[in-house]
């Protein structure tokens, strides 16, 4: 049986690092385990690297360099993590591993790096490059029947060859989340110092896992407070008034200044993949949000919408909310519904999860915020789409 040659995997790790210095950490935290007649490399949850010792005999010292890079990719990024959150069963998992293989080697933009085999990048399944593995899994064409096998640490799916737990080297869990933390730290000081090309996947990455945890409470407080001061700003000279200052020119109608009062609409998500209790509780820190920036009972009045609009009053409290619906998600109906109210809102803040189109233009003398409920990855079983440019969004958690 032949042993694993450790000396060139020591020369594959260092031409690695030699260039994605920011990832030595994570690089060089695998342990290595010999699997004969596994015919390639794949990596466990508990960054486990096995390899078949005939692979890394034939294959060059750059392909197992830039297969650990596409590895640690896997690892640093917790693709088996992502993939166990989704739900998906063992028949979904190998659609989301190529999904994953598709944002990792988009981003493995130095020149010298070559994988082994077929690389399959996000056109490769039809996609637009520079997006999310939830986002491929959602829109990508998986009619390949020979993709490689990257591991659990991919998919979260077990494999017959990976080790138990941590034993035979494994890294244990707090240890991987300090390696992440710190990969990210490095990925971003890498690209701020100009040392190197940094992927824009990796920068993005990096800034969401450093990016500081704030009361999205405070946020959307923030935002609606921006719009009302928005629109209570638009004064202007209106003759549906006398001016105070008639009496100095009796013989001329003047106009008087005017400045508008804000009317708010809330949009409520009531489809099938939206929980009413969730969405209920939501609502209600909103009103309080609400009353807190100054909009009165009297200005405030709520849409629910799925498919099609099916409450449209005014309310003055939250439990007289109708929370119908529950079918497939048409927002654009919903705001349509909200620009033919009148008086017309000029703030509107929707409540959804996300899983719906959105109109390409956004809705005229109106400043929109968008309260995305719930995780971004479409753990809810549907697809996620990108919330639209011109409207104001703020990431909700409910359980916050």
């Amino acid at each position: 049986m032949a042993e694993v040659d450790h000396a060139k995997l020591a020369s594959a790790r260092l031409w690695a690092v030699a260039r994605h210095p920011y990832l030595s950490s994570a690089l060089f935290a695998s342990t290595v385990v010999g699997v004969p007649g596994l015919g390639g490399a794949t990596v466990d949850q508990a960054w486990r690297l096995y390899v078949d010792p005939d692979v890394v005999e034939r294959w060059s010292v750059a392909e197992l360099g830039s297969l650990m890079v596409h590895h640690t990719g896997h690892l640093v990024r917790d693709h088996a993590g992502r993939a166990a959150h989704l739900g998906l069963s063992p028949a979904e998992a190998g659609d989301w591993a190529m999904a994953a293989d598709a944002e990792i080697n988009d981003d493995l933009a130095h020149p010298d790096l070559r994988l082994p085999g077929e690389v399959i990048l996000p056109q490769s399944l039809g996609c637009e490059p520079g997006r999310l593995a939830e986002e491929y899994l959602h829109r990508g064409d998986f009619e390949m029947p020979d993709h490689p096998d990257c591991g659990s640490g991919a998919d979260a799916q077990p494999r017959a060859w990976e080790l138990v737990g941590d034993a035979g080297g494994g890294v244990p869990v707090g240890e991987r989340e300090l390696l992440q933390a710190q990969t990210a730290s490095r990925v971003v000081d890498y690209a701020r110092a100009g040392r190197g090309r940094v992927a824009t996947g990796w920068r993005r990455w990096a800034e969401e896992l450093l990016e500081p945890k704030i009361d999205w409470r405070r946020v959307l407080a923030a935002e609606v407070r921006k719009g009302i001061t928005t629109v209570a700003g638009r004064s202007d000279y209106s003759y549906r008034r006398p001016s105070r200052r008639a009496g100095v020119s009796p013989n001329v109608v003047l106009p008087a200044l005017e400045r508008p009062v804000p009317e708010i609409a809330v949009l409520c998500d009531t489809s099938g993949s939206m929980g009413a209790g969730e969405l209920a509780s939501v609502l209600a820190e909103v009103e309080g949000l609400l009353r807190g920036v100054g909009v009165g009972r009297s200005r405030l009045r709520v849409v629910a919408v799925d498919a099609a609009v099916h409450t449209n009053r005014a309310v003055t409290n939250v439990s007289q909310v109708e929370l119908v619906g529950g079918g497939g998600t048409d927002m654009g109906a919903g705001i349509e519904a909200v620009a033919r109210l009148r008086p017309r809102p000029s703030v509107l803040v929707i409540l959804t999860d996300g899983m719906t189109p959105w109109p390409a233009e956004a809705p005229k003398a109106m400043v929109v915020v968008v309260g995305l409920i719930g995780a971004e990855d479409g753990s809810r079983g549907g697809q996620v789409w990108a919330a639209p440019a011109w409207a104001r969004v703020v990431h909700v958690d409910a359980a916050a």
